[in-house]
């Protein structure tokens, strides 16, 4: 009977009657026999109300009960299929009617859009203010949406701070009504949150697919799509939105392959570091090397980061990664020793999701147990950004630990954030790398060398060491050198190369320097 649409009906009616506490309105049909002396309301308290209390027992769940349980939460739990926070539908129920809606557009002409809204900084939100001021943003920013449209649009929480509202088949929906709408969207949520007593502000990313640009017309693909659009609003920085292009569409497919290939070349050997030499500015000599990812793919070539790491984030191998760059790196090291190659230390860039991991310290001490080495001989690369994005404890205790391990910490791509000298001090840096943007034709811009003069002079005052990076040309290095930089890196030294490679230039290296000194002696 109730798979029929009667039955489901009966059915529906008979659960909402089973929920009903009948019992609590006996005082309000007894008060109106009282003043109205109605027969009618007298036989239903006497004869009716009975058989619908009976009735009500009947029907009710199996288990219920009609109070509830002293020990009961003060909230409600959330409707099936419901988020319990924000009371929004979940990912299935949105992709079903995500489904519908494109059936809809195929036989009507009707046009669809998708619209993923991310949260900016909510884990950090949570860390500073606590899990309840971003449960506030959340409840928030679902209300928000739901106001921003329409009654047959579909909002929906499909994960911890990502929201889709996915916009019912209209005859028109271009680009630039969705846009409209999401900066209206931006708009809203960017607008204070009421949260024990105080206000509470956030921001959101949004990436836009509309019906017809995702590789192909189905519910997964779009949202696909729209992650895709998503994504590239995030790497442009807070508050942005990105719609989903044809290049997006090229870079997904390709993302897609990559994804398919990467454990087998995570385990196989085919991504494994480069590394490029970093020279003192005084003497000439190599004081270390960085590790640079690279993956030699069959297909593509040669594969720098930015072509896989968002294939590496997606499948959350970010820290399967981190341990087969810091093995060949370590393994490295241990080679150039063997071969009588003088090279102090080799630097491995840390990803914020690998210096969150919980083991950390314990992880790269092993490693370097296993290689036989002094830790004073491996480098930590951080971003400034994370540092300046306020660091979670466990970043902060794994850094800390591992500068009293030894481990020497640089301070990345420096003058892109805004990390603080507190927070310089704090986690031990014991050297700054000066981004590209402030070397390139530092030569002949005044300004550039004004600014590195400044932050020269910040790092003298704090005894830390400095290295400028991106130094393309001979007068960028006697610039640097005359300016007071002790350390240098870029392609005016030389490219990332393999470890097979390192030993040839090396030794080349070492020869130039001999010449130099000699020339010296004899000129002297």
């Amino acid at each position: 009977m109730p798979d029929t649409p009667q039955g489901t009906r009966l059915h529906g009616l008979c659960r909402r009657l089973g929920e009903l506490h009948l019992i609590s309105f006996l005082p309000l049909f007894a008060l109106i026999a009282y003043w109205t002396r109605v027969e009618v309301v007298l036989f239903v308290i006497s004869f009716m109300f009975p058989l619908l209390i009976a009735l009500q027992e009947l029907v009710r769940p199996r288990g219920a009960s009609a109070a509830p349980a002293a020990d009961a939460p003060d909230h409600a739990p959330a409707a099936e299929g419901r988020d319990a926070l924000t009371g929004l539908m979940m990912r299935q129920d949105a992709m079903r009617h995500l489904d519908r809606f494109l059936e809809e557009e195929r036989s009507t002409g009707r046009v669809t859009a998708v619209l993923l809204v991310d949260i900016d900084g909510l884990r950090r939100l949570n860390e500073r203010q606590g899990m309840a001021a971003g449960d506030s943003v959340l409840r928030a920013t679902a209300g928000r949406l739901r106001g921003a449209l329409r009654d047959a649009d579909i909002v929906a929480r499909i994960d911890g701070n990502r929201f889709a509202a996915i916009l019912s088949p209209v005859r028109r929906a271009d680009f630039e009504s969705v846009l409209a709408l999401a900066e209206r969207i931006r708009d809203a949520v960017a607008e204070p949150v009421s949260h024990d007593m105080s206000s509470v502000y956030a921001s959101c990313s949004i990436g836009i697919c509309l019906v017809g640009r995702a590789p192909e017309n189905s519910a997964a693909s779009m949202l696909q799509a729209a992650e895709a659009a998503l994504d590239e609003a995030r790497r442009s920085g807070a508050a942005a939105i990105r719609s989903f292009s044809p290049r997006m569409r090229r870079e997904t497919r390709k993302n897609n392959g990559l994804s398919s290939d990467l454990d087998a070349a995570l385990e196989n050997g085919q991504i494994r570091p480069w590394f490029q030499p970093q020279v003192c500015t005084d003497t000439g000599t190599v004081t270390g090397f960085e590790a640079l990812a690279r993956w030699i793919h069959p297909d593509e070539g040669v594969l720098l980061p930015g072509t896989f790491l968002k294939a590496v984030n997606d499948a959350g191998r970010s820290e399967r990664l981190g341990e087969v760059i810091l093995y060949h790196a370590l393994s490295a090291l241990r080679s150039w020793d063997r071969t009588g190659l003088h090279v102090p230390t080799v630097s491995v860039n840390f990803s914020t999701e690998e210096l969150r991991e919980p083991k950390l310290c314990e992880k790269i001490r092993w490693e370097v147990d296993r290689f036989d080495l002094d830790p004073a001989r491996v480098v930590i690369e951080i971003l400034e950004t994370v540092m300046a994005g306020g660091a979670s404890d466990t970043i902060t205790r794994n850094i800390r630990a591992l500068s009293a391990m030894g481990v020497g910490i640089d301070l990345d791509d420096f003058g892109t954030g805004q990390a603080s000298i507190a927070n310089i001090r704090r986690f031990g840096v014991g050297r700054i790398k000066i981004d590209r943007s402030f070397v390139t034709n530092v030569d002949r811009d005044r300004e550039q060398q004004v600014m590195i003069s400044a932050i020269l002079s910040m790092a003298d005052s704090l005894e830390i060491e400095t290295l400028a990076e991106g130094v393309e040309k001979i007068a960028e290095q006697a610039m640097l050198a005359q300016l007071g930089c002790r350390y240098i890196q870029g392609f005016g030294l030389a490219r990332p190369m393999r470890f097979e490679d390192t030993i040839a230039w090396l030794h080349n290296h070492a020869e130039k320097l001999a010449g130099t000194a000699s020339l010296g002696r004899r000129t002297g």
